[in-house]
């Protein structure tokens, strides 16, 4: 038996005697079982990779404990800021729908007549900057595309794109109390 084939049979036993414990280590933190499996997996799979590096002799338990550790702790950093991401993405959704049940709750369809809602809207089309409300109007009242109205004005399709994009957010604000004619107007067209 060569000296590469000792040492590959030497790392095959750390592997099959090690890895339980490893695992049953970085379950202990991470709990989920494939979690656990995983980070052992990859920390094998990198000393395979670095196997030049040292000789399975000189590989110590402490070390890979060390390396589970790092590893675990890695995988709970990534997992709690996913899991915040998470939960800000649904605070967010829920203040979204209490804004909405409020605007359903006091909007009173019958108090606008048309000019009452053409005010409204031209208010806030004019509350929007010289440019951007040029863009906002010959994409939506006029129907042009983005490629159009960048071409006929000279501007990257982004810099329409993002014009756009202020619009919608501005007028959003703008017209917060009234959602529904917001609605109406701006997403059935």
């Amino acid at each position: 038996m060569s000296a590469q084939q000792k040492e590959d049979r030497l790392f095959e036993n750390i592997y099959l005697s090690y890895f339980p414990k490893m695992k049953r280590f970085a379950q202990e933190y991470v709990i989920s079982e494939q979690d656990a499996e995983n980070i052992v997996q990859d920390m094998f799979a990198e000393l395979w990779e670095k196997r030049e590096m040292f000789t399975c002799q000189t590989i110590r338990i402490a070390y890979l404990f060390t390396i589970i550790k790092n590893k675990c702790l890695n995988h709970l950093r990534h997992k709690t800021i996913a899991l915040e991401t998470i939960n800000n993405m649904q605070e967010e959704y829920n203040m979204t729908l209490r804004m909405n049940l409020d605007s359903l709750e006091a909007f009173e369809q019958h108090i606008f007549s048309d000019q009452d809602i053409e005010d409204l809207i031209n208010r806030a089309l004019d509350s929007l900057p010289t440019k951007c409300k040029e863009i906002f109007i010959m994409n939506k009242l006029e129907g042009k595309k983005q490629e159009q109205i960048a071409t006929e004005l000279n501007l990257s399709t982004n810099t329409v794109r993002n014009q756009i994009s202020i619009a919608y957010k501005k007028l959003r604000n703008e017209l917060k109390d009234y959602l529904p004619l917001w609605l109406f107007l701006f997403h059935c067209t």
